[in-house]
């Protein structure tokens, strides 16, 4: 398996997106990206240890390849918004994508270009591009939150 780190807003509704998504294996919440080691919840919403809320993917690249996961990554969320989606509003509801090596960097940044050079979207794409740094994965109440809560299935279908 390969993994994919994704950050766009929240990230109990990212997760459902990849969880969703063929040729994804596993999903998990959490938080990268930041300065601050072993960050909780509360700490992360404080909006001052510099993490992201982030979805993990475990993805089969026989099944689906990491060009596709973030062609897909642009279409769940509003990638020309600075750090915040919809309401949540804050560093840690920052758009990102935290590549895992050379690979991913080169073909997350052919896809910016290409999504930026589409004419598309109404400003300039704000996603930062990043390696990956340590994750810290999030309180187990928060993952898989929607199927805890009965929501899974029915806000994302790919």
């Amino acid at each position: 398996m390969t993994k994919a780190t994704f950050a766009a807003g929240c990230f109990w509704g990212i997760e459902e997106a990849f969880a969703n998504k063929d040729g994804v294996t596993n999903t998990s919440v959490g938080y990268s990206g930041g300065n601050t080691k072993n960050p909780t919840y509360e700490d992360v919403c404080r909006g001052d240890t510099g993490h992201a809320e982030v979805v993990e993917v475990d993805f089969d690249p026989e099944k689906v390849s990491y060009e596709d996961l973030v062609a897909f990554f642009w279409t769940i969320h509003d990638p020309t918004q600075v750090n915040r989606q919809g309401p949540d509003i804050g560093t840690q509801y920052r758009s990102a994508i935290f590549a895992h090596d050379d690979a991913q960097t080169e073909a997350a940044s052919a896809s910016k270009a290409s999504l930026e050079a589409s004419g598309s979207l109404p400003q300039a794409v704000a996603t930062e591009i990043s390696p990956a740094a340590t994750y810290y994965p999030a309180e187990e109440y928060h993952q898989k939150y929607f199927q805890k809560i009965g929501l899974a299935n029915r806000l994302f279908h790919t």
